[in-house]
């Protein structure tokens, strides 16, 4: 006889009490269960959080003005025009002061970044004397070719550098210049005076050509020791070939320019007179021989202070030149041209 089936209602509440307990899900336990509910640990102290801004930071500079910033350096706040933007972050104004170089430093960076300053102020210079001589004794003597009181007073001319006073030059107004003799301080600055604004004008031209090329690789003290050698030497091929006649102009100084250029292109191996330079110096001595009123003597001068100075100076390495040479080279270059000039006037 068949037994009775047990009622639904009883048989569903055995079911349930039997069953197992459900299986956890992937990748958990019982153990991470209880590491996911619990606290991961002590919270950090206080001390180890970013602090945010309280609401009452003032700027240390301006101490009415409120402030959200600090300056990423010092830590310290500050308002919009106290702070300055930097590579990272802002900085403060006394930061950005202590960050900045000194003085030398910062000259040292400034000429750094001019590679032609001497040969930029020479040009200053010349340009500067030409315009205020023409203020001083006249515009039209300055400008004009034929010269006038300035020149006079300023060029080279032999007797001048005599030791007995001389008359010079008759004024329009019928004022004789006179020279008081041994004016010697003319060597130098008859390199400064020019006949005429095409006189100045290419031989500025020049000199910023060959100022450009050089002094960077010279040197500052190196370019401009030559370049006085050899105004120095333009002056006394002057007075040794042309004595009585009244010069001026930077030429003597330009040509030994261009002779130095020469040489040290010669040093290097090239012909120079292959290259813009040498093509150069041979049109301006074609110019000096056949074009009138250019000093030949100046202008030869100058050309072989300069080359000297260059043989020695620029010479390489394995020529076996002293170092001290080339310090000496232009200095004893002047002292010869000086002493060439006394000969030639006395």
């Amino acid at each position: 006889m068949p037994l009775p089936l047990p009622s639904s209602d009883s048989g569903d509440a055995d079911r349930r009490s039997t069953l197992p307990p459900p299986p956890p899900s992937r990748g958990t336990s019982p153990g991470n269960i209880q590491s996911a509910t619990a606290p991961a640990g002590p919270p950090p102290p206080a001390s180890t959080l970013p602090s945010a801004p309280s609401g009452n930071d003032v700027c240390y500079r301006h101490p009415s003005r409120p402030v959200g910033r600090h300056c990423t350096r010092c830590g310290k706040p500050a308002c919009a025009e106290c702070l300055h933007q930097v590579s990272v972050g802002s900085h403060c104004t006394e930061c950005v002061k202590a960050a900045r170089p000194d003085i030398r430093t910062r000259a040292k960076y400034w000429q750094a970044g001019k590679p032609a300053i001497v040969t930029t102020t020479l040009i200053a210079l010349n340009v500067v004397v030409f315009v205020i001589l023409g203020l001083v004794y006249g515009l039209s003597d300055m400008i004009g070719q034929s010269g006038g009181e300035a020149h006079a007073r300023f060029g080279l001319f032999g007797p001048a550098l005599g030791g007995d006073p001389i008359g010079l030059f008759r004024t329009a107004d019928g004022d004789l210049v006179t020279s008081n003799g041994n004016e010697w301080y003319r060597l130098v600055t008859s390199g400064f005076l020019h006949y005429g604004i095409i006189h100045i004008g290419f031989n500025m031209y020049i000199l910023f050509m060959l100022g450009n090329m050089l002094e960077p690789q010279l040197g500052r003290v190196k370019f401009l020791s030559i370049y006085f050698a050899s105004m120095l030497g333009g002056s006394a091929g002057a007075l040794l070939i042309e004595p009585n006649a009244l010069t001026a102009g930077a030429s003597g100084a330009v040509f030994g320019l261009l002779g130095a250029a020469a040489v040290g292109m010669w040093h290097q191996g090239i012909n120079p007179f292959s290259t813009g330079v040498g093509r150069l110096l041979l049109i301006n001595l074609a110019f000096t021989f056949l074009w009138p009123n250019i000093s030949i003597g100046g202008h030869l001068g100058g050309v072989v202070a300069g080359a000297l100075c260059a043989f020695v100076m620029m010479a390489p390495a394995y020529k076996g030149f002293p170092r001290w040479a080339a310090s000496i080279t232009p200095l004893a270059v002047a002292v010869v041209a000086v002493v060439a000039s006394v000969v030639a006037v006395r």
